[in-house]
């Protein structure tokens, strides 16, 4: 069966802490990034500095009402136990997400875009966005054109990166016409990553979530 959605609970509770098998330790904070504004009620992710711009990365099939969402990452620190901390510590996004509803998820489904179907996905296969350049955002669709200056390693989204010591993030841009994005660095880096949607009980949309694999599932938490 396709790959199925983790314990996201852990992943935004501030203090969460985990295991790897080789004895590193991770600890989970929640960061802010702002408002994100959906003018349409749809959502793209992508890596920002490939995909962004002329409609290469294809919004999500689920919708929500237009409006301004709350986007936050879970910033996971790493140490090795018997190592002195460095003079940075070691922060990866262990996840980002967008709440739309503050209310308990009760169900989860893969994000997908028009034309993909979950239920055809071979065994722990999944649908996600590929990342290039170690980083992932959300936007609107309705914003893809509005930030023409941010390409490679030039112009506002990579000054915010450098300013902030090429660190995970988030930051939240805002472009032209007033359209904003969210970005984040992207767990380990280069890789592929799948998007969920999480409903409520009601079946309304409550958040969107990409997982960077950085935090491991129970049952491989040494902890």
């Amino acid at each position: 069966m396709p790959l199925t959605a983790p314990d996201f609970d852990r992943y935004f509770t501030p203090g969460h802490s985990f295991v790897y098998e080789n004895g590193d330790r991770g600890t989970i904070a929640v960061a802010v990034a702002g408002e994100l504004w959906l003018p349409s009620g749809r959502v793209t992710a992508c890596d920002p500095f490939v995909d962004l711009g002329g409609g290469w990365a294809r919004p999500f099939t689920a919708e929500v009402a237009p409006g301004r969402y709350r986007a936050e990452t879970a910033l996971a620190t790493l140490t090795t136990p018997g190592e002195e901390p460095g003079d940075r510590p070691h922060l990866r996004t262990a996840a980002a997400r967008l709440v739309i509803r503050d209310t308990a998820t009760a169900a989860w489904e893969m994000a997908v875009t028009e034309g993909q179907d979950a239920a055809a996905l071979a065994d722990d296969g999944y649908f996600g966005y590929g990342v290039d350049a170690g980083t992932g955002c959300f936007y609107d669709p309705a914003a893809d054109d509005s930030f023409p200056d941010c390409e490679g390693d030039e112009g506002p989204l990579w000054d915010a990166f450098e300013e902030a010591g090429h660190g995970p993030g988030p930051h939240l841009l805002t472009g032209e016409r007033g359209h904003n994005l969210v970005a984040f660095g992207s767990g380990w880096g280069d890789g592929h990553y799948p998007t969920w949607v999480g409903r409520d009980a009601d079946g309304r949309v409550t958040c969107f979530v990409t997982d960077f694999f950085v935090v491991p599932s129970p049952a491989d938490d040494a902890a």
